[in-house]
């Protein structure tokens, strides 16, 4: 019989694609909460960078705590929470909240090992620094916290019942000693965006501005992009389900501003989403901007792409919510 499994490097690190080379030495990528991944090599049981990012500013970024919160319905929820370094005694801050994707993700207290999740823990790093206080929340549905959690009844098109954990999340931040109860954003990409969108449409009153980044409008519409056969008139009770489960649903009761940002050749989320939200969202009188990308896919190939995503979302948040 093998030996079990026995950990090889010690601490809070997050470690992840090993190799072996020649010698037996052992090398791998790492990052911590406050450093971006690097090669790494085992040495008596701690990874010892090999590769660094020079000059990188990792005194400017803060250690996430993890927290724990009840949904709306009751379910624990598990987030990561970071406070900017400046907060005063007495002071309260405008609040962001972000959703991941997928929805079988999960994110991390440190720098993902997932380029997409990687990017977004670095924004949600980069507004804290802003004097942002954000909140990343592993939403029911996704991994890391049993079976029961990932198959969650009801969840997406089935129910929407990860909104309990947005509308939990919401009520946690407002009642947060340093939060600005009036100054709540939501921000997300895919199945965030999706979440992002059911957070304006079905809570306004909740959330004051959001970012949705290539987000769901009609499950029945990308259902049929992952299942080409499915037909929502030859089942027309789930067909019934997946819409009242989607923003499009419930435009008659969004009033939040909103940044919607797409790529126009996404092969998981098609383009027309975004194209029957902005429209959905004309009708209704709503405020919103659109930053589209000419030829881009759904996990940006252009790094230029990202920065002008991500700088386009801090600088919505901060007409939105501190002009």
């Amino acid at each position: 019989m093998g030996q079990l499994p026995r950990p090889l490097t010690q601490g809070k690190g997050i470690e992840w694609s090993p190799v072996q080379d020649g010698s037996g030495q052992l090398f791998f990528l790492g990052s911590t909460a406050t450093q971006p991944a690097g090669v790494k090599r085992l040495k008596a049981n701690q990874p010892v960078a090999v590769t660094s990012a020079k000059d990188y500013p990792s005194h400017l970024l803060v250690e996430p705590e993890q927290v724990v919160f009840p949904s709306a319905d009751g379910m624990p929820i598990h987030a990561q929470l970071f406070l900017p370094k400046d907060l005063k005694k007495g002071e309260k801050r405008p609040a962001l909240l972000f959703f991941h994707g997928g929805s079988r993700r999960q994110m991390l207290l440190g720098f993902h090992h997932r380029g997409y999740y990687h990017h977004a823990y670095a924004m949600n790093q980069y507004l804290a620094s802003q004097g942002y206080i954000v909140m990343s929340v592993n939403y029911r549905s996704g991994i890391g916290y049993g079976m029961e959690f990932r198959e969650a009844p009801g969840f997406g098109a089935a129910g929407a019942s990860e909104f309990n954990d947005v509308l939990g999340a919401g009520l946690y931040v407002k009642n947060h000693a340093k939060v600005d109860g009036n100054k709540i954003g939501l921000w997300g990409g895919s199945y965030g965006g999706y979440l992002t969108a059911m957070g304006l449409a079905r809570a306004s009153d909740l959330f004051a501005a959001g970012v949705d980044i290539h987000g769901v409008t009609d499950w029945n519409k990308v259902i049929q992009n992952f299942v080409p056969a499915y037909n929502p008139l030859e089942d027309p009770v789930f067909a019934r389900q997946a819409y009242d489960s989607s923003p499009i649903a419930s435009m008659s009761t969004w009033r939040s501003p909103v940044l919607l940002i797409h790529g126009d050749d996404d092969r998981n989320v098609p383009f027309s989403e975004t194209v029957d939200k902005a429209e959905a969202l004309r009708r209704q009188g709503v405020y919103f901007e659109q930053l589209v990308f000419p030829d881009e896919v759904h996990g940006f190939l252009l790094h230029a792409n990202w920065l002008k995503a991500y700088e386009a979302t801090f600088g919505f948040f901060e007409r939105m919510l501190r002009p």
